[in-house]
């Protein structure tokens, strides 16, 4: 089975964003750690880079949509 153009656009943008979701979220976890524990700002953050995640993803699915 071979991949088109527009399929490995598609994968190369969805793992770009769960690579940069992963980096973002152990930034997080190296800042705001004291100890074991995430600290209350840190786990502000962390929701706040679900919420970003989801934000990126849904424009991202948008763009790729738009480009068919």
């Amino acid at each position: 089975m071979e991949i088109d153009a527009e399929m490995r656009r598609m994968i190369a943008v969805s793992v770009g964003a769960v690579v940069v979701f992963i980096a973002l979220l152990v930034a997080i976890g190296i800042q705001y750690t004291d100890g074991h524990n995430l600290s209350s700002v840190g786990a502000y953050y962390f929701v706040a880079a679900i919420g970003l995640f989801i934000a990126l993803m849904a424009v991202a699915g948008v763009l790729l949509d738009r480009g068919e």
